[in-house]
């Protein structure tokens, strides 16, 4: 079902009839592509890839003019200091650490794609799209977890060509799309492409150009995509269609995710039924998923001997391991948006259940907020965790009232508490 459109901006915009067009036209674009205004962005680029795109863009000589000029003055600013390449993917977020801590909630960190296309109408996306400077304020953004924010951003031009080849924005409270705040971004990006254009004439060689990354070299649709949290059939996303998979597909296509090397007939029927000896069942289910995919996701048709995806599959559950892996905990406990495949009794798909509550609880515990896990203990996946409960009594002052609710609901577990 498609996403509730957001009220479009009202004429509180400042600068005119000029600008409420803007943001106007901004937000219809985002309409017109469905864009999710509750959804968060997508990390675009792992690790490996990200680390290597930095390395290669031209971005990467200019960031000692991005330090003097923005960063030098920013710590405790609540401020962020972003730079993204030609397509919206941010390649450095730096500035305020409370406010990079925020931001990690709306994934507003690097690696992550904000492309207008991507999250609607915010300053870097905007900016990329019309080439042109851009500022956003709180609820003119298309998104609803970064009407919080405010922003600007400025594209950068290559001097030679002047194709844009990426954006610097400034993000965080009203000041962040203050007067000022534009005037300084146009600065900052005219000392970056004259810095640019000067390292050519020191080296007399053509600039460095990134190596062409494979999303780069087109515009492909997004790679498939398997959401199992808060539900109990399965939504693959594929070819920019959404279908619905029957409960026992969206098990049977789960477990074949979990595992790109494969399964043998008998411990995928174990997986799914319980019992090895369940391979009669097994086989024409399978034959009727691959139906069911030959019409949707064709690249995605399991094949036999082992049962194994021809194609890497990612899940919504994945993202929420990668977030983690990042230390980004806001911005998982947002993601982790319910339990995997709630109703799934399979004994494959319980275990990756229980794993992905692990590894929410481990990583929630040891994050030292206890706000984060206020909110974590209050999930479908957190409630049981009492050991995030007791954290949370070491962590709260003494007088907090929500002490005695923790205290009430560890009371049937023996133990010392702080």
């Amino acid at each position: 079902m498609a996403a509730a459109r957001p009220d479009p901006p009202s004429a509180r915009a400042s600068h005119g009839a000029a600008r409420r067009l803007l943001l106007a036209a901004s937000w219809q674009r985002a309409a017109d592509q469905r864009v999710d205004p509750d959804a968060l962005p997508r990390l675009e680029l792992p690790d490996d890839d990200l680390a290597e795109w930095r390395r290669e863009h031209p971005l990467a000589l200019l960031l000692p003019v991005v330090q003097r000029l923005l960063l030098d003055d920013v710590e405790g600013s609540g401020l962020l200091v972003a730079v993204g390449d030609e397509r919206g993917r941010l390649l450095w977020v730096e500035g305020d650490r409370e406010a990079r801590r925020r931001a990690e909630s709306m994934l507003f960190v690097a690696g992550a794609g904000w492309a207008e296309s991507r999250v609607g109408t915010s300053a870097p996306g905007t900016a990329l799209e019309l080439d042109r400077g851009v500022q956003v304020r709180g609820p003119e953004h298309f998104s609803h977890l970064v009407q919080e924010w405010s922003c600007t951003a400025v594209p950068v031009h290559d001097p030679a060509d002047g194709r844009v080849i990426g954006v610097v924005d400034i993000t965080g409270d009203d000041r962040a799309a203050g007067e000022q705040t534009l005037p300084l971004l146009r600065a900052t990006v005219a000392a970056m492409e004259a810095e640019l254009a000067l390292s050519r004439t020191r080296t007399s060689r053509p600039a460095r150009r990134p190596r062409a990354h494979p999303s780069a070299r087109s515009t492909p649709p997004p790679p498939p995509r398997l959401d199992v949290l808060g539900r109990d059939e399965a939504v693959l996303h594929a070819a920019g269609l959404a279908t619905t998979l029957s409960a026992r597909h969206s098990e049977l296509l789960l477990l074949l995710a979990a595992r790109p090397e494969g399964w043998s007939a008998e411990a995928l029927a174990e997986a799914v039924w319980g019992e090895r000896g369940a391979v009669g069942t097994l086989r024409p289910e399978l034959v009727r998923l691959r139906h069911a995919l030959e019409s949707v996701a064709p690249a995605l048709v399991p094949t036999s001997r082992p049962y194994r995806l021809p194609t890497r599959l990612a899940t919504d559950a994945d993202e929420v391991v990668d977030l983690l892996d990042r230390g980004a905990h806001r911005a998982a406990l947002r993601a982790a948006t319910g339990l995997l495949l709630p109703g799934s009794s399979a004994p494959g798909v319980e275990g990756l259940r229980d794993d992905l509550v692990r590894r929410l609880g481990e990583s929630l515990r040891t994050s030292g907020s206890a706000d984060v896990l206020l909110q974590w203990v209050a999930t479908a996946q957190g409630r049981d965790d009492d050991l995030a409960r007791r954290e949370l009594l070491r962590l709260l002052p003494p007088r907090s009232p929500r002490r005695a609710g923790l205290v009430a609901q560890l009371a049937a577990t023996p133990a010392d508490l702080p």
